[in-house]
């Protein structure tokens, strides 16, 4: 009964008479809040019997009426007093706005269209809503609004007075979000244009969705449907540019369109591509009215529209651009999130296109020398020039061993820092084989630039486990004979047997038999089955100095960005693998005995390391020193490293692991 009888109203006009008065804010804040909060109260109390009068859908709109009756009030006092409205907000514009505008925005429109007294209302009462609620109230409006004057009348210089409607109209509605219609658009953007005050706004706005439209990065990972909204935002701004602004702005915009149009040809979506014609052609229309304009070759039409329509030969406009339908192929596409249509046209019957049939790839011809390929690596930029050169290097560089150490470490430098350009198949191993090449042909220099690069500043991990594994493949090579393995005679070859014509076939029966049984036959110690190989010298054996002894100096000098000891413990394992493969290879040279107590000693210093690897790798050092150095010179020159090894394997550690177990009984067998 307090509902239906009009009370609420009755209310609200104390309310809005006691605020003139300077009454108490808290009460009449508590008060209000009741009002709008009133059938959650009533469903409370009444637990499921709810009259029918308190249901959201009944009472809201019943309040949205109660409000109109209030202002009525409000403008019939301003007529000859002043009263304050500024806590009627609160009932108009709660969580529940949308019921409440449903019934007081036609009112609204209707009573602001020749009253300003009606406009100063209005626009009193959306200045004063709270930030809050700021973005439902604005977009309520927008959303119901019938025109752009209509808003205009509704929201006043809303924009310009309250900084939160500011960010929702120019940022978030724009930027942020595209789920709204071409509709609200136009509505928003015109409003925006409908006063001096707001034009500057305008202009920033359609600064900012260029700077997106041209954003290469917006385009690549933004979805279709955004850049069609923000397309249509940008062909709508442009159509409320007048001259003087156009001329101010020029620069601007014709920067914008080059940078846009760019990214948006670059795309992999036909659809993308289309916007980005389109969207450059108007604003090229607009900047040069009097001069060229930028065209495309392929026509398109571009239409906004809620329904799937059938269009004529004719001209359409999308803002105030036209743009001709040539005949063609139609492609639209829709797109629920804005509830429009988007219709492309193409018209390529005027492109012939080119016979290439007999067209032939062309090759690249492979560089002749190695100062080609280092102009190459280090300043072309034909991408099929590089890398054809780097497919052919290793090959070039072990054919020209000379001419490879005159240039050896340019190379080796070149090889170490050379970045792929093109995506090469199997990049990393050319790269890594050519390196190999390289320290393998001139060991010496190149091993001293490597090792000396490992421990120098501005490398990535990467670069250093690289030279690693170069010094690694490299030592290997060269500590294999050049030639090994089985090789067969000369002579040898699978019997086979040859079928006679039929007329000598009688003749020949006893051959034809002796070779059927000669190829069924298996023969034993037959001779000698392979050739021996020739006996060479390990050619790892004069520069296994040059690969061993520099990467086992430094290992505990942290530097700015590398420090084996501490966080780069990754490194440090793979170094100390790198150490046990070295040591191995070196086996019957003359510097494998100062490597092995070397190693000794580096091992004693890394003895505790927590990390696994790096103590798997320090087993693998120990087998690798018991494996190489002769057992005379590791009893005679290595005891007291030895005595440590073994009871640092034995006791202190604890090892349950395989190589830990055979270190140590290998160690505990020498001094047997």
């Amino acid at each position: 009964q307090f509902v239906q009888e009009g009370r609420i109203s009755a209310v609200m006009w104390e309310v809005c008479q006691q605020q003139a008065q300077a009454g108490s804010p808290d009460l009449q804040e508590a008060l209000l809040n009741k009002i709008v909060c009133l059938p959650d109260h009533v469903s409370n109390k009444l637990q499921g019997k709810n009259p029918p009068v308190f249901f959201p859908q009944n009472y809201f709109p019943f309040l949205g009426g109660a409000v109109i009756q209030v202002l009525q009030k409000i403008s019939d006092s301003l007529r000859g007093k002043i009263v304050s409205v500024h806590l009627v907000y609160l009932p108009v514009f709660s969580s529940t706005s949308e019921e409440i505008l449903s019934v007081l925005l036609p009112r609204l429109t209707d009573l602001t269209k020749s009253d300003c007294i009606w406009q100063r209302i209005c626009w009193r009462l959306v200045e004063c809503v709270p930030d809050r609620w700021m973005e439902a109230v604005l977009l309520g409006f927008v959303q119901r609004a019938p025109g752009a004057d209509v808003l205009s009348r509704l929201l006043g210089n809303l924009v310009v007075k309250n900084k939160k409607a500011q960010f929702v109209v120019t940022q978030k509605v724009l930027l942020l979000q595209y789920s709204h219609t071409t509709a609200v658009l136009q509505n928003l953007l015109g409003y925006l244009s409908l006063d001096s005050l707001r034009r500057a706004l305008l202009i920033k706005v359609l600064l900012e969705l260029l700077e997106t439209w041209g954003s290469s990065s917006a385009v690549k990972h933004s979805p279709p449907e955004q850049q069609q909204y923000i397309s249509k935002a940008i062909l709508i701004c442009l159509s409320h540019l007048k001259e003087h602004e156009i001329e101010s702005y020029r620069e601007e915009l014709l920067t914008s369109m080059m940078e846009g149009v760019k990214c948006h040809l670059d795309s992999s979506l036909p659809q993308i591509r289309c916007l980005g014609m389109i969207v450059a052609e108007s604003i090229s229309s607009k900047i040069n009215t009097d001069g060229p304009v930028l065209k495309f070759q392929v026509k398109i039409l571009l239409l906004f529209s809620p329904h799937p329509i059938l269009l004529p030969r004719t001209y359409v406009c999308a803002g105030s651009f036209p743009f001709l339908w040539i005949t063609g192929e139609r492609k639209n596409i829709y797109t629920p999130q804005t509830n429009s249509y988007l219709y492309f046209f193409y018209s390529d019957d005027d492109l012939i296109p080119y016979d290439m049939s007999e067209d032939k790839e062309l090759k690249v011809k492979a560089p002749v020398y190695i100062r080609d390929c280092i102009e190459v690596l280090t300043g072309s930029e034909d991408v099929d020039k590089w890398d054809t050169t780097v497919k052919a290097l290793e090959s070039l560089v072990r054919k020209n061993p000379a001419a490879t150490r005159e240039v050896s470490v340019e190379l080796a430098k070149i090889l170490l820092h050379l970045e792929e350009k093109t995506c090469t198949e199997g990049f990393g191993e050319l790269r890594q084989r050519a390196q190999v090449a390289v320290l393998t042909t001139d060991p010496i220099p190149v091993a001293k630039y490597l090792t000396s690069q490992f421990y120098s500043l501005n490398y990535s991990l990467r670069q250093r486990i690289d030279i690693l594994d170069v010094l690694v493949l490299a030592a290997q090579e060269l500590s294999y004979p050049k030639s090994h393995g089985k090789t067969k005679h000369a002579g040898a070859q699978k019997p086979c047997i040859q079928l006679l014509p039929g007329s000598d076939s009688s003749k020949d029966w006893r051959r034809i038999v002796d070779e059927r049984i000669k190829s069924k036959t298996r023969r034993f110690a037959m001779g000698r089955s392979q050739v021996e190989v020739a006996a060479v010298p390990n050619e790892f054996s004069s520069v296994a100095g040059h690969f061993f002894f520099p990467l086992i100096q430094h290992f505990d000098r942290p530097l700015t960005t590398f420090d084996l000891l501490g966080e780069d413990h990754l490194v440090l394992g793979r170094l100390v693998h790198t150490l046990a493969i070295l040591m191995y290879l070196a086996v019957n040279t003359v510097a494998v005995t100062a490597m092995g107590k070397a190693l000794l000693e580096f091992v004693w210093a890394l003895r505790f390391h927590t990390d696994s690897y790096v103590r798997q790798g320090l087993l693998s050092c120990i087998s690798s020193v018991l494996l190489s150095v002769p057992k005379e010179r590791l009893l005679e020159d290595m005891t007291e490293e030895l005595l440590e090894t073994q009871s640092w394997l034995g006791g202190k550690m604890g090892w349950c692991n395989t190589s830990g177990f055979v270190a140590l009984v290998f160690v505990q067998c020498l001094f047997n």
